[in-house]
């Protein structure tokens, strides 16, 4: 917990705010945030947050609480490592985009903040997860459409080199195959909620040469609910600041030749909820 001064700061400059920017920086070299035992995804993301806000309300700048600007960006100096130019061609770098309660602009800011973030011009690949939808709707091609179409967008300005999906079935995947103009290189499928691929998405993936990969991640990985916690025990008498989180995106730069990760991290976009 930080302190009394600090915690004080933090909180009038998210009174002042609208939009919050969080970066993690890269979680391997920030031994604060290692844990003994491997936490689930969202345990991970919420300490994460959690100890970057406290680590950066401690040292939040005296001409920061006077200026009082409407975007905050809320990361740890230390934890900030950007990828030395000479080892880009030995590095991927991937990312997941997770959207929490936004619309399509937020996949374009999410991938102009992890390049400068990392000081690169693009990135490798890009997962997204479906967008949220309303409990009783099927997710449709018309709903990813939008989401879809900026990807696109990034690939033709060479922001990103190849996009994929996360936890479509063979019907919703062969469905934005056919429609797509950039085709979707890959397509993650939940392990823990089908033991077995369904032969029918393998059969597809494989005549599309599309890859088939497994992941871990909840269907919601970071909750509004669980964001105002975080920031609730990261910051004092907080409670009364509403934030709603936009957009999660989680990053990974894989030494190619050794197959290790070198970087690691998690960057966030929130606003505050002016109604509150």
């Amino acid at each position: 917990m930080g302190t009394d001064g600090g915690s004080a700061s933090a909180r009038l400059l998210l009174e002042q705010a609208t939009t919050l920017n969080l970066q993690t920086g890269n979680l391997l070299n920030w031994g604060r945030l290692r844990k003994k035992c491997p936490a689930s995804p969202s345990e991970e993301i919420r300490d994460c947050i959690q100890k970057t806000l406290n680590e950066w309300s401690l040292k939040i700048s005296p001409d920061l609480n006077q200026e009082k600007p409407e975007v905050l960006e809320c990361n740890v100096a230390q934890a900030m490592e950007k990828i030395n130019p000479e080892e880009r061609e030995e590095l991927k770098v991937s990312a997941k985009l997770f959207i929490v309660r936004s619309n399509s602009s937020s996949v374009r800011d999410a991938v102009n903040m992890a390049c400068s973030a990392l000081g690169v011009a693009q990135l490798d690949s890009v997962i997204i997860a479906p967008p949220p939808i309303e409990d009783g709707i099927n997710l449709s091609l018309e709903y990813l459409q939008p989401y879809w179409q900026e990807l696109e967008n990034l690939v033709q300005n060479e922001k990103i080199v190849a996009i994929g999906t996360s936890d479509l079935d063979k019907t919703l995947l062969e469905q934005l195959y056919l429609w797509a103009q950039v085709k979707p290189s890959s397509n993650q499928v939940n392990l823990a909620s089908c033991c077995v691929m369904p032969p029918d998405l393998t059969a597809f993936a494989k005549e599309f040469d599309i890859q088939l990969l497994t992941h871990n991640d909840p269907k919601e990985l970071l909750c509004e609910a669980s964001f105002q916690e975080a920031l609730q025990e990261s910051i004092q008498n907080s409670q009364a600041l509403e934030w709603t989180p936009l957009w999660l995106l989680r990053y990974s730069v894989i030494v190619k030749s050794r197959g290790i990760i070198k970087y690691k991290g998690y960057i966030l976009q929130a606003k505050r909820n002016l109604s509150s």
